[in-house]
């Protein structure tokens, strides 16, 4: 695969269409791939590829925004989930307030492809990537925002960025004891404060972020969301903000629904946006967000009245390569096209090419293991299979399928290509 990363302009981030689509061998604008006419079940895409579902990208982009706008609330969806620029551009046409990102690369190939608002939810440190984000910030129209917890890190931000001329806004973030980033205590916390206010304008204080993902109990993660609320109520009161409206922000893919629910209830006397940062929720999954999503359906009483759900719109296409033994079948698909890490891949579409449609597949189909390129397929004897069979798998933990792609077709419910997104990673 080409591993092609921004280097400078935009046009540097165009990298070779390679894995999924076949026989075309050469860079090619998204809109050439579409006037081939390709389709999947014509065999026109080089097998394993991953392709996304038109209409259910538009249902969950539309399904997310209305969810949190009934909140009062504003999405920032985490683009490392994807990294596809592309989909970035959706879900602001869509009605994002902006892209969450987790490092300066990412920032700059979301900056260079049109994104003007990003939230880094992370700590910026190191002089090339404070220097990248100097660079970006000399654009009046770009927005900024990254996370601090230490006075040293705020310290290190001032003198850089007061050198530069180029202030930076930051969000304190929160974090509890054991687990990853953010200030745990008060007295951490007074210590950042005390770092903000030496660093003369240089670090400009905007609001408060937390990602309560790292705490496994609701009961824990609504007292860690009413401690953010506090703390920024407090923060306002102090006058200490110095962006309006300040930013209170939170909400991975698995807890956004509480978060909503916490951070809505947040008054701090001026004007406030509550952000939320979920990213796998456009293409979902079939595994650990499907899970945390039934919660959503089945306690909140918002997502319980909108009569539907997220639903999975990334698939992984491969053929049987093999049918070695009677329980047995042999795909190609490996852990160099798939996430492993939270659930294997799950059968749920097989085609044999000259039929009309696919069908769903046994019940008792199953990956039982996965090596770089080949997956084993658990079946039956007398299971109606045989090679160069095209079987579909959704997938769970989407982040961990994107990075192994860098065009992904967008197919539309007859399976034709009708658009393709190029990954950034």
């Amino acid at each position: 695969m080409n591993d092609t990363k921004y280097q400078g302009d935009a046009a540097a981030l165009v990298n070779p269409l390679d894995k999924g689509l076949g026989a075309l061998e050469h860079a090619c604008a998204p809109e050439q791939v579409v006037a081939r006419r390709w389709n999947v079940l014509n065999e026109d895409l080089s097998l394993p590829a991953a392709v996304l579902s038109q209409s259910r990208l538009e249902h969950n982009l539309a399904w997310m925004q209305g969810f949190v706008s009934e909140y009062g609330a504003k999405l920032a969806p985490h683009g490392k989930t994807t990294m596809a620029p592309r989909l970035f551009q959706r879900q602001l046409a869509g009605g994002a307030w902006g892209i969450t990102l987790a490092t300066a690369h990412q920032t700059h190939v979301a900056y260079a492809h049109g994104v003007r608002r990003v939230l880094m939810a992370n700590q910026l440190v190191g002089k090339r990537n404070m220097a990248i984000l100097a660079e970006l910030l000399a654009d009046p129209s770009f927005e900024f925002f990254c996370l601090v917890d230490a006075p040293d890190q705020v310290d290190q931000l001032a003198a850089f960025f007061g050198k530069a001329g180029r202030p930076i806004q930051v969000l304190i973030e929160l974090g509890v004891q054991g687990g990853r980033t953010g200030v745990r205590d008060d007295a951490q916390l007074q210590s950042v404060l005390d770092a903000l206010a030496r660093a003369n304008g240089a670090v400009r204080l905007a609001g408060v972020e937390v990602y309560e993902g790292v705490i496994k109990e609701e009961a824990d993660i609504r007292a860690f969301l009413q401690r953010a609320v506090k703390v920024i109520g407090d923060l306002a009161k102090a006058g200490r903000l110095q962006r309006t409206p300040a930013v209170l922000t939170g909400a991975g893919s698995a807890w956004y629904d509480v978060v909503a629910e916490e951070f809505a209830k947040a008054d701090i006397g001026q004007p406030l946006d509550v952000v939320l940062r979920p990213g796998c929720y456009l293409t979902h999954d079939v595994g650990i967000y499907r899970a945390a999503q039934a919660r959503i359906d089945a306690n909140n009483p918002i997502a319980h009245r909108m009569r539907s759900s997220l639903l999975p719109a990334l698939q992984l296409w491969a053929y049987v390569q093999s049918v070695p033994e009677a329980e047995r079948a042999i795909v190609a698909l490996g852990k160099r096209d798939a996430a492993f890490d939270a659930g294997l891949p799950l059968p749920v579409l097989r085609f044999r090419p000259g039929d009309k449609t696919p069908s769903a597949t046994p019940a008792h189909w199953e990956i039982t293991g996965m090596m770089d390129q080949h997956a084993y397929l658990k079946i039956a004897p007398g299971d109606d299979i045989k090679v160069g069979d095209m079987i579909a798998f959704d997938i769970s933990h989407p982040c961990l399928t994107f990075d192994k792609w860098r065009q992904i077709p967008v197919i539309d419910d007859a399976y034709n290509v009708v658009d393709v997104v190029q990954t950034y990673f």
